[in-house]
């Protein structure tokens, strides 16, 4: 009985273990980052080099670097609405947060981090850059020939977004325990699954 009883614990701790462990909430924590500090470097170079001059070729006309300020959404969408964006853009940092405790998969964390990086990169404009009170206007300098002109934030949130609707239309789930708890008992010894059944 002491023997069975030290197993039982013993899988019990490392079950634990395991869901801690097995959270992708660092990873979602590393593309966030990394989203945002080359949105936010990015941002702060072409401001200071590029600002008020002449547009940089990047392929030919159809990618230039031309710096803009824009009040609205992604791609220019809505200029008359930026409080409304700026709310928005907080909710959504908001949810992918909460989301966050019961994230244990690693495409989603990906998807999420993206979407959280490229959110809080615009966000950063919208409360800090001019003309504040939650009203500032995102800089956006990537000028796509017979498209729209976008920033790196804008990038990553499309990317993420994309992500999610694939991840979703394939039955991927962000929290993936079940599946991850069923083939542990799959790959179980016959001896343990027996043990489990009897008890």
């Amino acid at each position: 009985m002491r023997g069975r009883d030290r197993a039982i614990a013993a899988r019990g701790g490392d079950g634990e273990a395991g869901a801690a462990s097995g959270r992708r909430v660092p990873l979602l924590l590393a593309v966030a980052g990394a989203a945002y500090l080359l949105d936010l470097g990015s941002k702060v170079a072409v401001v200071a080099e590029l600002e008020n001059g002449a547009p940089v070729k990047v392929l030919g006309d159809w990618l230039e670097l031309l710096v803009e300020r824009n009040p609205g959404a992604a791609f220019g969408i809505g200029e008359a609405a930026t409080l409304l964006f700026t709310v928005i853009a907080a909710a959504v940092v908001v949810v992918i947060v909460r989301m966050a405790r019961k994230l244990y998969s690693v495409p989603w964390a990906i998807a999420l981090g993206l979407l959280l990086g490229g959110g809080l990169g615009n966000l950063t404009d919208r409360l800090f850059r001019t003309p504040g009170d939650f009203r500032g206007a995102v800089v956006d300098f990537l000028h796509v020939r017979g498209f729209s002109i976008m920033n790196l934030a804008d990038c990553a949130i499309v990317c993420g977004g994309i992500l999610i609707v694939l991840f979703s239309f394939l039955g991927w789930e962000v929290d993936n325990r079940e599946k991850t708890a069923k083939e542990e008992r799959a790959g179980a010894p016959d001896g343990a699954v027996r043990g489990d059944v009897a008890r």
